[in-house]
């Protein structure tokens, strides 16, 4: 379960003060799905690094089954983004070398290697997103 309690996100620019996310109170449970949509600008992609631990909220707690991500050191966080969150970049981050089978596995090298069940995997949801055509 995901729950984020008064989260805010505030950065100063010299003088200036831009409030990204304000308030928000959310609450996902384990199987929910959930759209975050909003304009260009409302802070979607602030709210989404602040659950995956890539951004420390201003104010707030962020829960992740019950424990407060913010808590943990560098390193716990780094090892639950690894085994536990996915993210789709806004930008291309995809290693243009690569195929997208190899860009869709290489997250799982960091933790432990690649095994044929890791393979399988990556296959099963490139398929599940429409996209096994593109997998060589």
């Amino acid at each position: 379960m995901i729950e984020c309690s008064r989260i805010s996100k505030r950065y100063a620019i010299g003088d200036v003060t831009i409030e990204a996310v304000r308030d928000i109170n959310l609450r996902v449970e384990r199987s929910e799905f959930l759209a975050i949509l909003g304009h260009s600008g409302s802070g979607k992609s602030t709210l989404l690094s602040m659950i995956g631990g890539l951004t420390c909220p201003s104010e707030g707690m962020i829960s992740i089954d019950g424990n407060d991500i913010w808590s943990w050191t560098d390193n716990e966080r780094a090892i639950f983004r690894n085994g536990t969150v996915g993210f789709i970049f806004q930008f291309a981050s995809l290693i243009p070398t690569l195929t997208v089978l190899d860009n869709v596995i290489l997250p799982t090298l960091f933790n432990g290697g690649m095994t044929r069940a890791i393979r399988d995997r990556a296959s099963r949801i490139l398929e599940t997103v429409g996209l096994l055509d593109k997998i060589e």
